[in-house]
């Protein structure tokens, strides 16, 4: 069905959800690869720093976080890359997704970040709407 999905994911119960979802896109297909991007924030940035102060152990935790999902593509047969990028989540998902070719991006309903929710405009909403391919939304 598809052959190239990008997964937000942050290490969230929704985000490991959403990568069962990828995986069931991309399985059996010739070729599929599913792209993990995690983006970190500024606050997220700053809370490393000051709980870890070594980059090189930010970078191991921030890792930690999605090997689970790297797992679950390993055991799959799938290719991936992790994309680690920096910014507001929302609009760097819209504009990594939108500078590539995907056939679909999926992602969790909700992340890590208890305050979005609460925010007008949330991750998986911003998304959604600026995003130039098909979006899956996972409870």
């Amino acid at each position: 069905m598809y052959q190239n999905v990008l997964l937000a994911a942050d290490g969230s119960e929704n985000s490991y959800r959403a990568a069962d979802h990828a995986i069931g896109l991309v399985k059996g297909e010739k070729d599929a690869r599913v792209d993990i991007i995690y983006v970190v924030d500024g606050s997220a940035s700053k809370s490393d720093v000051l709980q870890y102060g070594n980059s090189h152990l930010i970078d191991h935790k921030r890792k930690e976080k999605l090997a689970p999902i790297e797992e679950k593509l390993q055991e799959n047969g799938l290719s991936y890359d992790v994309h680690i990028e920096h910014g507001e989540p929302g609009p760097t998902i819209v504009k990594f997704a939108n500078n590539s070719d995907y056939d679909c991006v999926v992602l969790g309903s909700r992340g890590l970040s208890q305050l979005q929710t609460m925010v007008l405009g949330s991750v998986s909403h911003k998304v959604a709407k600026r995003v130039e391919c098909p979006v899956m939304i996972i409870k």
